[in-house]
């Protein structure tokens, strides 16, 4: 057991200096000169200590960047009255003893063994994620209840997908956390908001407090899958799937699991809920009790109908998750992300029709199994891009969407392998056009598995740019291409090895082709 592990177990070890941290449970619990650490200057980082200096905590902020977008928001935190220290010195120790600090917020991408929360762990002093923070900020009375998600992929989606919903039902509701909203800045809009759709990542779930009586009570829960991701941040399997079901604790009235995946089960079953919440099963076979799942062509629920026993709800069709004018096979995987939102959905009381009119507003996020170009323009070839499909499981969705593909692959892998990924999907790949760090993971996989499928290794040109190394990419993918082929922007990797983010990697990619066929290629 590593000392972080054994402090997770014990997380506020410095009882006689703690005691104020633990009373710290909604707004006006008595924050005003609480001695706050900030870790982290990024989108959550700024939020949580622009947060705190409101309700007058003593903030200081580290980070161990320094470009300009850093140096601007420190500029405006120190006017707000903050002391921010930027540079790579300032995140191996704490700026002044433990002993001036009440608490810690460490931004939820600073990895558990970053030396500074170390420090702070064996000094005793409690360290919270932004979403611990946003938790215990809430007002006392009235405060909008979270329905939240996670899961390996699909999160945003379905995040948003509830969201609609929610609306639909007459709410003011929004999606926030890991969607790009941070939750201290959702509890902090001037009309409010009467439920939040709340979407948390593995390391928001990690940074948890362990105080069950003050920490994170969701409304209703969900995990929408579990596959390999994450692993050079948590460590193994097992400690990142541990990480996703912390989001069930607390849940009061359901936690939302998917029957196809039973490791998402196991953790409702490990998990200390309120007394009465329900395990509520989502599958795109036929519902039984307690599930909401899929009849020939309708999505139902036999979860929240007073009958259930024997009877099931409609909520919407096969034919209302396609876009407008497709006749195209909705994939499995979009079947699932709108039963796990109906779901979390129907658990706050939302009705049948709100559900319906909820997916039918729903427009999906970019770079999602998004298409380019169709192949009436493109000699019969489909350009698509999911550049959202960061690890492998990701990837698989996509892949299993198409008959034929020319997948475009690689990145930074974050640990995984590709071996399962390149087994499965094998017979329908025309070539594999890689790039990035790990790429060549990826064509070991392929020479191993798929012997026979033609690999292409696109470089970045040497002073280029990488508008220049997705020209290239699509002029390969271009030439193994036939008619009736998708072209497929699918990684299974990240993209911070070339890219700013995968809305980046996938910009640069439709630019890429509407450049290749703007030419008259």
């Amino acid at each position: 057991m590593t000392v972080f592990e054994s402090w997770l177990g014990n997380p506020n070890p410095r009882a006689d200096d703690t005691d104020r941290v633990r009373e710290l449970r909604h707004a006006t619990s008595r924050w005003a000169g609480l001695r706050t650490l900030v870790t982290g200057i990024g989108v959550s980082g700024f939020a949580a200590a622009d947060a705190l200096l409101e309700v007058g905590a003593e903030v200081v902020v580290v980070d161990a960047a320094t470009g300009e977008a850093q140096r601007e928001k420190a500029q405006l935190l120190e006017v707000l009255g903050a002391r921010v220290h930027l540079g790579p010195e300032h995140v191996t120790a704490p700026p002044a003893p433990w002993d001036a600090f009440d608490l810690v917020v460490t931004s939820p991408g600073w990895h558990p063994d970053a030396p500074l929360l170390v420090s702070a762990a064996l000094a005793g002093v409690p360290v919270w994620g932004d979403v611990e923070l946003a938790w215990r900020l809430r007002p006392e009375t009235g405060a909008a209840p979270w329905l939240t998600l996670t899961g390996t992929n699909g999160k945003t989606t379905v995040v948003e997908l509830l969201a609609s919903m929610l609306r639909a039902a007459g709410l003011r509701a929004t999606s926030a956390g890991n969607v790009g909203t941070p939750l201290v800045e959702a509890l902090r809009h001037p009309a409010g908001y009467e439920v939040l759709a709340v979407e948390l990542s593995s390391y928001q779930l990690h940074w948890l407090s362990t105080d069950l009586e003050a920490s994170v009570r969701p409304r209703a829960s969900a995990v929408l899958n579990i596959a390999p991701d994450h692993l050079d941040w948590h460590g193994s399997l097992e400690a990142y799937a541990l990480a996703k079901g912390r989001i069930y604790q607390n849940t009061e009235i359901a936690c939302v699991y998917n029957v196809a995946d039973p490791r998402t089960e196991d953790l409702v079953r490990e998990a200390d809920v309120v007394e009465g919440a329900r395990a509520i099963g989502f599958t795109r076979a036929a519902p039984r009790l307690s599930m909401l799942g899929l009849v020939e062509d309708v999505l139902c629920d036999r979860a929240f109908v007073e009958q259930r026993q024997s009877h099931a709800a409609e909520l919407c069709s096969l034919k209302d998750l396609r876009p407008e004018g497709s006749d195209d096979p909705v994939p499995p995987h979009t079947v699932e992300n709108v039963l796990a939102a109906a779901a979390l959905a129907r658990a706050h009381g939302v009705p049948q029709v709100a559900v319906r009119d909820g997916v039918l507003a729903f427009r999906p996020a970019p770079h999602r199994v998004a298409t380019v170009l169709d192949p009436r323009r493109s000699a019969g070839v489909r350009y698509v891009d999911d550049s959202k499909a960061t690890n492998a499981h990701a990837a698989n969705a996509s892949l299993s969407a198409f008959e034929h593909v020319v997948w475009i692959a690689g990145g930074d892998a974050k640990g995984a392998a590709f071996d399962d990924l390149v087994t499965a999907h094998a017979g329908r790949l025309r070539a594999a056009v890689l790039i990035g760090r790990d790429r060549e993971l990826v064509a070991r996989a392929l020479r191993r598995h798929a012997p026979e499928v033609p690999v292409v290794l696109v470089d970045l040109p040497q002073d280029g740019s990488v508008s220049e190394l997705m020209d290239s990419v699509v002029a390969r993918a271009a030439e193994h291409a036939r008619a009736g082929d998708a072209v497929l922007l699918a990684p299974a990797c990240a993209s911070w090895d070339q890219f700013r983010s995968y809305g980046h990697r996938g910009d640069e990619f439709a630019a890429a082709v509407t450049r290749r066929f703007a030419a008259g290629a």
